[in-house]
C-alpha cells in the first residue's frame, strides 16, 4: 500500500466517532480523528444522560446519594481520554474536501493540509435546523438558542418558548423548568414525538405549559428578544417573550460525500445510506451515528454504530493488506 497518515480516518468526533476511534485504535490501527469543534458532539449539551445505560444515581453503603448520574459533557470527555489511551490521534481541524483516489482517500484540511488514509468513517453528525422565520438569526445569542444547558442560566425565572416535539425539546424544557416555572413548548402537531416516558414527565410538569397545533412566526423585539408571534387554528397573536429555544430537527453533515469521487448514495434528506456493517456505498466508506440514514438518534445507538464501523472498516484495511501482498 502506499504511504498514508492513518489506517483509519474518522471525521466528526461526537459518540460515533469517539466509539469508532476506541474500537479502531483496539484493533491495532492507526488511527486518526479530525473534529472541527470539541470531542463530544451535541452529547456536551446534554444536562443528565439518564438513558444511558449504567448512568444512574449511585448510592453508599447506607442507601445514601453520593452522586448522580453523569451530564453528557462527562461522558463525553471520559469517552475522549478512553480513545487516547488506545493510541488514536486527534487534530482540531476542518475537512473542506474528501477525494478518493484509487484504495486512498485523501482529506483537504481548510488550511490545505492532506491527511491520507485507507478508509473513512463519516461521524459528522447533524445540526440544528432553523425555522426560517423572521428574526431568528437576527436575535441568535440575544434570546434565541439550541441550547438549554448552555444558555438557560440567562433567563431564570423569565418566561421561556420551547420549539418542537422530538426528545431534545423535552428534554431541554424539562431542564428549563428547573430554571423557571413559566416554560411553554409549543408543537405543530397534535402530539409529541419524543419517547413516550420523556414526553408524560413533560405534560405532567406543573411548570411547563404544552401548547399542540401552535407555530412560531415571527420572534420580535428590539435589541433583544422581547415577543412572538404564535399561530393557532389558523388564528395569530403576539405574546411576550425572554427566549426561545429551538428544536426543529437536524440536518444532516453530509456535504463532503454528495458529490466528487467519494460520493455516496443518500436518502431524500442528505442522510447517508449504509448497510448493516455501516458501510456506504462507497468502498472503504462507512457511516455512523447522526449523519446516518434510518439511525434512531440516541447517545447508545451512536456508540454502537461507531464500534461496529471500526470493527468493519479493521476489516476492510486487512483485505487491502492482503491483496497488496499478493
Amino acid at each position: 500500500m502506499l504511504e498514508i497518515d492513518a489506517d483509519l480516518l474518522i471525521i466528526g468526533a461526537g459518540p460515533a466517532g469517539l466509539t469508532a476511534a476506541q474500537y479502531g485504535a483496539r484493533a491495532n490501527l492507526k488511527v486518526l480523528v479530525i473534529e472541527q469543534l470539541a470531542p463530544g458532539g451535541q452529547a456536551l449539551l446534554i444536562d443528565v444522560l439518564e438513558n444511558y445505560p449504567g448512568n444512574i444515581e449511585r448510592k453508599d453503603a447506607a442507601g445514601n446519594i453520593c452522586a448522580g448520574p453523569r451530564t453528557g459533557f462527562e461522558i463525553a470527555q471520559d469517552m475522549h481520554s478512553q480513545a487516547e489511551a488506545f493510541g488514536a490521534s486527534f487534530i482540531n481541524e476542518t475537512v473542506s474536501e474528501l477525494i478518493k483516489e484509487g484504495e486512498l482517500f485523501t482529506a483537504v484540511l481548510a488550511g490545505g493540509e492532506k491527511k491520507k488514509a485507507a478508509a473513512v468513517i463519516m461521524a459528522t453528525g447533524a445540526v440544528h435546523r432553523d425555522l426560517d422565520i423572521p428574526g431568528e438569526q437576527q436575535f441568535l445569542g440575544r434570546g434565541v438558542s439550541h441550547c438549554a444547558t448552555c444558555d438557560g442560566a440567562f433567563f431564570c425565572n423569565k418566561k421561556i418558548f420551547v420549539v418542537g416535539g422530538g426528545d431534545a425539546a423535552c428534554d431541554d424544557a424539562q431542564y428549563l423548568s428547573r430554571l423557571s416555572s413559566q416554560v411553554i413548548l409549543i408543537h405543530r402537531r397534535d402530539r409529541f414525538r419524543a419517547q413516550k416516558a420523556l414526553a408524560e414527565r413533560v405534560l405532567h410538569n406543573q411548570n411547563i405549559e404544552v401548547r399542540f397545533n401552535t407555530i412560531m412566526k415571527e420572534i420580535k423585539g428590539e435589541y433583544k428578544l422581547s415577543s412572538v408571534v404564535l399561530e393557532h387554528e389558523g388564528k395569530e397573536y403576539e405574546e411576550a417573550a425572554d427566549a426561545v429555544f429551538i428544536f426543529a430537527g437536524t440536518v444532516p453533515q453530509s456535504s463532503l460525500v454528495r458529490e466528487g469521487s467519494a460520493k455516496a448514495e443518500l436518502d431524500d434528506s442528505a442522510y447517508i445510506i449504509t448497510d448493516q456493517k455501516m458501510a456506504s456505498s462507497v468502498p472503504g466508506l462507512f457511516a455512523a451515528g447522526d449523519v446516518r440514514s434510518g439511525t434512531f438518534r440516541q447517545v447508545v445507538v451512536a456508540a454502537g454504530e461507531g464500534a461496529v464501523a471500526a470493527h468493519n472498516a479493521a476489516e476492510y484495511i486487512d483485505r487491502l493488506r492482503g491483496a497488496a501482498y499478493q
